[in-house]
């Protein structure tokens, strides 16, 4: 009998939890069961996912910015089929494959200050660990700096410019030279570069790890002082670009024009893992300096045929439907929305956010029965009303977002840029319920807090 995939899953459906646990990362079992995120989805499709049982779920996560096209887009899909159909010859590396060089050649028309050299990898840390390497060659210097709360990936060599200590607890040495500073402290940035041998600042144009933007002037001044001291300057935009801002590049806000930037995430339109470094020639020449170093820097599945197919299709996606524009109409109004809220429920501190990508940051309340659980709450682990709101978001309304970062008390909206009124309206009235319980107590959001607590001190 002929192997079917369909069957297969149709099969084994509900084991996934049991394998994951045997053989994969039983604690993210632990946790999804707890917070109560176990679900056995069947089908996506667009700006939402589906159950066994039919209930269906909006998805504000989108894969941490790889659905902005929501998800089985027609289109994308299309083309991946028709790719398929063709037989193409793949990866037969002494080549110089047509599709990769559409693909930069769209990249690069799309991109400021005369960047049109291209390197294609797998992921955003592959996209940011070539950066740095190419920093490093073009520069011939080895240090690198970059801000504090930073997240660029989890790669031995990304982690070195990672600012979270949980990620980098217990991989240590990393990095040679990376040293972090503040954001919106150019004197500390000044510091670090006037002593000559930075070969980066590597910057998230807004940070991924809590939704934290920098003062307008800042990232203009940190161009100017990369400029001064011969520092390249590189834009992280795996999560950020793409339209996510409302910009095809988030630092396009400031009227960046960096040496490096990278993408990765929805540039694969939800379907294939694929990241581009562009960059300058003259920094691209350096590292590919002579015949003999054609290959210097390469990976094995950095121009297959179905990521560059899967990447044209999303450029042209972007631009057909014209999400852009869209993510910065539809974050408008729900930045709008949020911000109302804000100035009814004393425990919304701050809305902040450009486009689609938005955080909301909770601070505790004045009155003592809340303040009392709240500070039990704290004193179990920090930041965990943010996971309660979460939590509530989805048991309740069928919504699926994050927490924003270890640690912090914010949640994050990264909905596909698909949305429009109706998911606005679903998301404004889901947030409005959540903040008013909790105003009480012994509403359903704080009911929770207790298992919640009592997992929390057992670690």
């Amino acid at each position: 009998m002929a192997w079917s995939l369909r069957q297969l899953i149709e099969s084994r459906l509900g084991d996934q939890y049991r394998l994951h646990e045997q053989y994969l990362n039983p604690s993210l079992v632990r946790v999804q069961g707890i917070i109560g995120f176990d679900k056995i989805y069947t089908r996506g499709e667009g700006a939402y996912l589906w159950d066994g049982d039919g209930t269906r779920y909006l998805d504000l996560l989108t894969g941490f910015s790889v659905f902005n096209f929501g998800r089985a887009h027609p289109a994308i899909k299309q083309a991946i089929q028709e790719l398929l159909e063709l037989d193409r010859p793949n990866l037969i590396k002494m080549d110089c494959p047509l599709l990769a060089g559409l693909l930069a050649e769209d990249l690069a028309r799309r991109m400021p200050g005369g960047l049109d050299a291209v390197f294609f990898a797998n992921s955003g840390a592959d996209s940011v660990d070539s950066a740095l390497k190419f920093a490093r060659a073009f520069t011939r210097r080895h240090r690198v700096t970059y801000l504090e709360h930073a997240f660029h990936g989890l790669t031995l060599g990304t982690l070195g410019i990672n600012g979270g200590e949980d990620f980098r607890k217990g991989f240590e040495p990393l990095l040679p030279g990376a040293e972090a500073v503040p954001m919106n402290d150019l004197d500390a940035l000044d510091r670090q570069l006037r002593q000559g041998d930075v070969a980066a600042f590597t910057v998230e144009p807004i940070q991924g790890k809590g939704v934290y933007i920098p003062a307008d002037d800042y990232l203009p001044g940190a161009q100017r002082l990369c400029r001064k001291y011969g520092t390249l300057l590189i834009c992280d935009e795996v999560q950020v670009g793409m339209g996510r801002t409302g910009r095809f590049l988030c630092s396009e806000h400031w009227g960046l024009e960096p040496d490096i930037v990278t993408l990765s995430k929805s540039l694969g339109g939800g379907y294939v893992p694929v990241s581009a470094t562009i960059t300058r020639r003259k920094i691209h020449d350096a590292i590919f300096s002579r015949l003999e170093k054609c290959q210097v820097h390469s990976t094995t599945f950095g121009q297959n045929e179905l990521a560059m197919a899967a990447g044209l299709a999303s450029l042209h996606v972007l631009d057909e439907e014209r999400l852009v524009e869209r993510s910065a109409a539809m974050g408008e109004k729900l930045l709008k929305g949020l911000t109302a809220l804000q100035d009814r429920y004393e425990m919304i501190a701050g809305v902040r956010g450009k486009g689609l990508m938005i955080g909301i940051e909770f601070q505790a309340p004045r009155s003592l029965a809340l303040r009392a659980a709240w500070t039990a709450a704290e004193a179990a682990q920090k930041g965990l009303f943010a996971q309660f709101v979460v939590m509530a978001l989805m048991r309740d309304h069928h919504i699926l977002t994050q927490v924003a970062g270890p640690d912090v008390n914010i949640i994050k909206f990264l909905p596909p840029l698909i949305i429009g009124d109706e998911e606005v309206t679903t998301i404004l009235a889901a947030m409005e319920q959540v903040m008013a319980e909790a105003a009480e107590v012994r509403g359903r959001v704080w009911a929770q807090s207790v298992e919640l607590v009592k997992h929390a001190l057992s670690r």
